[in-house]
C-alpha cells in the first residue's frame, strides 16, 4: 500500500517568497521551461506561484449554478524554486538580494528593498491588488 505524503503548511510568519505578485519571471524547469510570464498569485505558505500563461491544464467542468458545462483552461501552480525573477532594469533573470535601508518619516523603521544580484539596481515593487 503506497502512502501519500501530505505537506504541512508553513506558519504564516515563516512563509516568505523571493517572488511577489506582479513580478515578471522566467520558468526554469518543466514543460514550459524558457517561457516568461507575470505572477498572478503568490502562495507563500505552500511555496507556490501561479504564472500567467504557464502550466495550463484543461479541466472538465460539470454544469452548475449559472455555469455552463465544458472544458476550461486553468493555470496551475508552480513551485517557487522553479521560477526566477527578471530584473526590471537590466532585463536579465536574476537572484534577489535584500538591502536594508534606514526608515524615513515618523516611524523610523528599517526597510528592506529587493535588489538585482546582476546589476545591483532596485527591483521595482508592483502594486498589490
Amino acid at each position: 500500500m503506497a502512502t501519500t505524503q501530505k505537506h504541512e503548511k508553513k506558519p504564516l510568519h515563516l512563509a516568505k517568497l523571493h517572488v511577489h505578485k506582479g513580478d515578471t519571471v522566467l520558468v526554469l524547469t518543466g514543460k514550459d521551461r524558457g517561457k516568461r510570464g507575470t505572477v498572478q498569485r503568490a502562495m507563500p505558505r505552500e511555496n507556490k506561484v501561479i504564472v500567467e500563461g504557464v502550466n495550463i491544464a484543461k479541466k472538465h467542468m460539470k454544469a452548475g449554478r449559472g455555469m455552463a458545462a465544458g472544458i476550461i483552461e486553468k493555470a496551475m501552480p508552480l513551485h517557487a524554486s522553479n521560477v526566477m525573477v527578471i530584473c526590471t532594469e537590466c532585463g536579465k533573470p536574476t537572484r534577489i538580494g535584500h538591502e536594508r535601508v534606514p526608515g524615513t518619516g515618523e516611524d523610523e523603521k528599517e526597510r528592506v528593498r529587493r535588489v538585482c544580484k546582476q546589476c545591483g539596481q532596485l527591483i521595482q515593487e508592483h502594486t498589490r491588488d
